[in-house]
C-alpha cells in the first residue's frame, strides 16, 4: 500500500511539477557511495533500486543464479556510513544509507530482517534467527 502511495505522489509531481508541490519540502540527505560510480546511473537507481534488488533476490533464491551487479552485500559495502568512532552504523541508526530515503518516504525496510546492514559482516545468520546488525 505504501508503494502505491509513493507511486501516486510521484505521478502528481510529474503531472504538476515538483516546484509547485514540493517547494518548501526538505529533501533527504543522501550519503555518497564510496565507488567512482554506481552500477547504474544515480537517478535510475534512486527510482528503480527496489526492482533491481527484488530481481536479484528472485534470480538467486529461486533459480540459484548468483551475480554481483545488484548484490545487496555490494550495495552495503559501497554505501557504508560510519559513526564518529569510525564504525559502520546499522540499519537501526537514522544515519544508515538506506534510512536516509526510506525514513523520508515512510517506507519500511525489511531486507535487514535476514541480511546484515553493515559491510563485511563475518557472522553467519540462520534463516530463522534473522539479522541483528
Amino acid at each position: 500500500m505504501k508503494y502505491l502511495h509513493m507511486m501516486l505522489a510521484m505521478l502528481i509531481v510529474v503531472l504538476f511539477g515538483s516546484t509547485t508541490i514540493m517547494a518548501d519540502v526538505p529533501s533527504p540527505t543522501i550519503p555518497k557511495g564510496n565507488a567512482e560510480k554506481c552500477v547504474l546511473p544515480t537517478e535510475e537507481m534512486r527510482v528503480n533500486h527496489m526492482t533491481k534488488i527484488l530481481h536479484q533476490r528472485d534470480e538467486t533464491m529461486r533459480k540459484g543464479i548468483r551475480t554481483e551487479q545488484f548484490s545487496l552485500k555490494k550495495c552495503i559495502n559501497c554505501h557504508v556510513v560510519k559513526d564518529d568512532a569510525g564504525k559502520a552504523v546499522s540499519h537501526k541508526d537514522e544515519r544508515h544509507f538506506c534510512n536516509s530515503c526510506h525514513t523520508y518516504a515512510a517506507v519500511k525496510i525489511d531486507c535487514f530482517e535476514c541480511h546484515a546492514s553493515k559491510p563485511n559482516a563475518r557472522k553467519k545468520v540462520s534463516a530463522t534467527a534473522g539479522g541483528k546488525d
